[in-house]
């Protein structure tokens, strides 16, 4: 018989309050207490193997993080660790279809990890990390596969629901690329384009489909976390910013006025941004390109004795004015 995600927490969280005196959990060297629940079959975690689970941790009555209600599950290598005080402790105890309670007490995480607790967590609190291990991974090569059918299929939904949102609002001349994110030419302008390698100028303004602002370099009112009114850089091709903003700006040239829609698989993922962008949240951005120029060239960095070319650097998780 299978279990809801939602009753499967129901059932731990009725474990856990029974089992207050902490009677039939574990102990590692850490002082990590926990309870796995296993039909015992199927081989355990090995080193160098990959975990795929569901977990939800808590304090008090308050959920500090789900990975329920998100497209993904968490992903973790499988490690040989020594006593650090964290679930990775006993990665290697699990089998596929476990499920497992791991309470930490916030004394202990202070004093372990020599950090000061959030102020939403007080000393005497117990952390409770709920999992249900969803399966085992060999190789990396399968966990990539296995993660990337997951965001196809989440970002088919929000293309999806993207169009829809034109539908329903009456909004007409969006183009979509071949990534899957939408722009909207409000303003033609007639400078060079902002092809691969150009160093573009943008100010903007961003918001979520209901209307709320969540940054601007352009109006300080519009901003959730204060930084100058200039306008922000990018260099097409090499990076810093979301992926779905640096795809639809090289369609671009100087002088455009457009808004842009960019689904939460091409925008900050199931990160979110810190408190600012929910996980998955579909960005809006009013932009105008500002001026594209060449860029200057890349630094090179010597290598064994030798001058070699940089390597491209991976594009920065985030959008305009979040450097």
């Amino acid at each position: 018989m299978k279990i809801s995600a939602s009753v499967f927490l129901i059932l731990l969280s009725l474990l856990i309050m029974t089992s207050c005196n902490n009677s039939g959990f574990k102990r590692t060297k850490s002082g990590l207490l926990y309870k796995i629940i296993s039909d015992g079959k199927g081989s355990v975690a090995k080193k160098g193997q990959y975990i795929k689970f569901n977990y939800t941790q808590k304090v008090r009555d308050s959920v500090l993080v789900s990975t329920l209600n998100m497209p993904l599950p968490a992903y973790s290598r499988v490690d040989s660790v020594g006593p650090i005080y964290s679930p990775v402790e006993i990665f290697r105890m699990l089998r596929k279809g476990d499920s497992v309670v791991v309470v930490q007490y916030a004394d202990s995480l202070e004093r372990k990890y020599h950090q000061q607790l959030p102020p939403y967590i007080h000393k005497k609190d117990q952390l409770t990390l709920t999992m249900k291990v969803l399966d085992l991974f060999a190789v990396d090569s399968l966990l990539l596969k296995d993660r990337d059918q997951l965001l196809a299929a989440e970002k088919g939904k929000e293309v999806a629901a993207l169009q829809d949102y034109f539908k329903r609002n009456n909004i007409s001349g969006v183009q979509e690329t071949s990534k899957g994110n939408f722009y909207q030419i409000l303003t033609q302008g007639t400078g060079p384009k902002a092809d691969t390698g150009k160093k573009v100028s943008i100010n903007y303004s961003g918001f979520d489909l209901d209307g709320n602002y969540f940054d601007s370099n352009t109006d300080s009112t519009k901003q959730r976390q204060r930084h100058p009114l200039v306008p922000f850089d990018v260099v097409i091709g090499r990076g810093g910013a979301v992926p779905g903003m640096l795809d639809v700006v090289g369609n671009f040239r100087e002088g455009d006025k457009a808004r842009i829609y960019i689904p939460g698989v091409n925008g900050y993922g199931q990160q979110g941004s810190g408190g600012v962008i929910k996980p998955f949240e579909t960005l809006v951005f009013d932009i105008e390109i500002d001026s594209v120029r060449n860029a200057p060239p890349m630094p090179a960095r010597r290598l064994f004795g030798q001058k070699m070319p940089a390597n491209v650097p991976s594009p920065k998780q985030v959008p305009p004015g979040h450097n």
